[in-house]
């Protein structure tokens, strides 16, 4: 038994398909089938049924993935014990960021952290919160940038930045600027994320922290900020955007935003990893390279931080 049988095997327990495990680890497919075959030939039993379609484990097989995982992960960090003792900032570093932050803050940070790091070998994906937590504690990712706090015990949290948020609603165009209060909120006129955003809960809190009640009725949910915008915009509601999503609008679009008075309520974004996370000198890199770009960006001291988790 070799690791890296093991790793063909968590490949083809991942994909569910022989050959995209083989182009995920850059082999054959017929060297990897081998090499499976061979594992299970030496254990005498089967991991995979072949037969289904697609490929499932059997019984013994997931009881197997899950020993496999932890193997790798542990034989993968006698690397990072190495690069953290001389230093080294370097080497493959898997990140999942959440869908409302994804578009935004990536194209901020992330040339200037590839031209400074450049032999980091940056593995990003989108995932909802839920999904990061599941591979944070899989060992799938290193680390992720999500909304917090988490108040998980696994997970350790490095505050990047406070975001506030923004009322988005056409009516407000042509009259005079002011900030609003959290109960101007029309809330059966709210258009929201669709369910799985960690966002949407935070407006689901927002409101009932205002309201004290969950007999609300929201119109409409939609899958991204730009929908819901178009949406406001044919006169079907008003919605809330993270401040960041405003700063590209049109100038006629900024026209319909208004601010919250102070403590304005805002989303906490973190970079968020294990506890037993090793490879902290790219974490390091990560946090200083957003908190630099960040800076000046996001000018807003005095908020109020909205829970990212579901309270239903």
């Amino acid at each position: 038994m070799t690791i890296t049988q093991l790793k063909y095997v968590l490949a083809v327990a991942q994909h569910q398909n022989f050959t995209k495990a083989a182009d995920k680890v850059f082999v054959t497919q017929p060297t990897l089938s081998m090499q499976i075959q061979k594992l299970e030939d030496e254990l005498d039993i089967q991991i995979f049924d072949r037969t289904k379609k697609p490929i499932e484990l059997t019984e013994t097989g997931k009881k197997i993935v899950l020993q496999a995982r932890n193997i790798v992960n542990e034989s993968d960090r006698i690397q990072d014990i190495v690069d953290q003792e001389k230093g080294y900032i370097g080497g493959e570093f898997k990140i999942g960021v959440i869908p409302t932050v994804m578009p935004t803050l990536l194209p901020m940070f992330l040339a200037n952290f590839v031209n400074k790091y450049p032999k980091v070998k940056l593995r990003i994906e989108e995932l909802t919160t839920e999904n990061i937590i599941e591979n944070l504690q899989d060992g799938s990712i290193d680390a992720a940038i999500a909304a917090t706090p988490l108040h998980h015990e696994l997970i350790k949290e490095r505050v990047l930045y406070y975001e506030p948020f923004v009322v988005y609603d056409p009516r407000f165009a042509g009259s005079e600027k002011q900030k609003i209060k959290v109960d101007d909120i029309n809330v059966d006129e709210l258009l929201l994320l669709e369910d799985g955003h960690c966002f949407k809960d935070s407006i689901l809190n927002l409101c009932r922290s205002a309201r004290d009640t969950e007999s609300e009725r929201f119109m409409l949910e939609s899958g991204s900020f730009e929908t819901l915008i178009k949406l406001a915009d044919e006169g079907l509601g008003m919605t809330l955007l993270p401040y960041l999503n405003t700063m590209d609008l049109h100038d006629r679009k900024k026209e319909n935003l208004r601010y919250f008075e102070d403590p304005s309520p805002a989303r906490e974004v973190s970079l968020i990893y294990h506890r037993s996370e090793l490879k902290m000198q790219i974490v390091d890199a990560l946090q200083q390279v957003i908190s630099g770009v960040i800076k000046g960006a996001i000018a807003f001291q005095n908020v109020q931080i909205i829970s990212p988790i579901s309270t239903k």
